[in-house]
């Protein structure tokens, strides 16, 4: 339950619901005295004042404080990605979570929602760009009570930005396209890397016992194989590639770029292909190596992988 962006990521699974449906029925279904709808605003109204656990808005910029190991690459002893702050895909689907409240209360009853969304888009401008590099920094570092402006910007290239693109978080082209330029280094034949292949100026220290296990300046670790401890955490989040986010990346580049890109990603998403005839045959696995020739790891059959897959595809209405 300490997560930062599983909530988050509800408010996404109504919205296309609500999209798919093409009415709000589900949204007032009864769930514990309570309708969804109103679990949305609990949960929107609770992320702006502070959660009991830490998380909560800053008022200054409009986006999320989250704590350390709260995202989807928490790993915990030894500390691979602490990236307690304001990591960039937590403020991507705060803006989702606010777009949508906006549409599913127009009148403003609960929050004027849609002037919070477009703060956050401005802040996300504001903060993550980096100057030197053009793409987003992938956290904003800084300690419980720290505002965003007293934060400090990583430039650790991760894909987590890809999610700022796809949620409609940023929406201007040039940045977009900068991200997906830089994101295309971390590209794997069906899956991307967690970090890319190069020198940091924000040193990453993973310790263990006392010791550091890695070079902070050079994180990268290509290879998830050896002590769970020591070797395979400090490489899962820190160059290992993933299958579930690689689909990301084709819905960032078609959304970018258009219908007439739409070829153009569908032959990024369709490297996919190879991973089913390898490994668990007919199935997805969660993690390859960074490193060629990319050793399929971890769980050998991985349904976030293969759903989302299958997401990005529909999306390109692929004809059956």
């Amino acid at each position: 339950r300490d997560t930062s962006d599983a909530p988050l990521w509800y408010f996404v699974a109504c919205d296309e619901l609500v999209r798919a449906e093409e009415r709000e029925e589900f949204l007032d279904t009864a769930c514990g005295g309570r309708t969804i709808r109103q679990i949305l605003f609990s949960i929107a109204h609770a992320y702006r004042i502070g959660t009991p656990n830490g998380i909560r808005m800053d008022p200054e910029s409009g986006l999320i404080f989250s704590p350390a190991h709260f995202t989807w690459m928490d790993t915990d002893s030894p500390a691979g990605t602490p990236r307690e702050g304001y990591p960039i895909e937590i403020q991507a689907l705060w803006f989702a979570a606010l777009s949508f409240l906006a549409r599913i209360d127009p009148s403003g009853d609960n929050g004027d929602w849609e002037r919070e969304a477009l703060r956050v888009q401005s802040s996300i401008l504001e903060h993550f760009v980096l100057k030197e590099e053009s793409y987003l920094a992938d956290c904003l570092h800084a300690g419980p009570g720290a505002s965003a402006r007293q934060a400090t910007p990583d430039d650790a290239l991760r894909p987590n930005q890809l999610f700022a693109v796809t949620l409609g978080a940023v929406s201007d082209r040039r940045v977009c396209c900068k991200v997906l330029s830089a994101c295309e280094e971390l590209l794997v034949p069906g899956a991307i890397r967690s970090l890319a292949d190069r020198h940091v100026r924000r040193p990453l220290f993973i310790d263990y016992h006392g010791k550091t296990l890695n070079d902070p300046h050079y994180p990268y670790q290509g290879k998830y194989a050896g002590d769970e401890d020591t070797n395979r955490k400090p490489a899962y989040h820190n160059g290992t590639a993933w299958t579930w986010l690689f689909p990301s990346y084709c819905e960032a580049w078609a959304k970018t770029y258009g219908k007439k890109s739409r070829k153009t990603a569908l032959a990024w998403l369709a490297s996919s292909a190879g991973l089913l005839t390898r490994g668990c045959i007919g199935h997805v696995p969660e993690i390859l190596d960074g490193d060629f020739p990319h050793k399929q790891r971890g769980c050998d059959a991985q349904a976030w992988g293969a759903s989302e897959i299958v997401r990005v595809w529909k999306l390109f209405d692929v004809p059956k």
